[in-house]
């Protein structure tokens, strides 16, 4: 990867593709089966531990989105919150 500046002054950008952030997608997946897993299991034991297990699988199922999410960010090549919002405003 290298940071290329654009010509218009705007801030640096990573070049990068979606081959280099494969991981994320693969976590955002693995993360997603998981939840939807122990989702269909069901509850299974004490009473006590159903808010936990409620509370662990909401847990894995918005870790699944944001992993998502900062993977397809990144694979676009938008690495910080100012230069999201240079490319949203500019090309909105």
């Amino acid at each position: 990867m290298e940071l290329t500046e654009e010509q218009s002054g705007g801030p640096g950008r990573w070049s990068g593709g979606v081959e280099e952030y494969w991981y994320w997608a693969a976590a955002s997946s693995a993360q997603l089966v998981w939840a939807i897993s122990s989702l269909r299991k069901g509850y299974a034991g004490d009473s006590r531990f159903m808010p936990f297990k409620a509370f662990a699988v909401a847990s894995l199922f918005l870790g699944s989105a944001a992993s998502a999410t900062v993977g397809s960010l990144r694979a676009s090549g938008i690495h910080s919150v100012p230069l999201f919002l240079y490319f949203s405003r500019n090309f909105v």
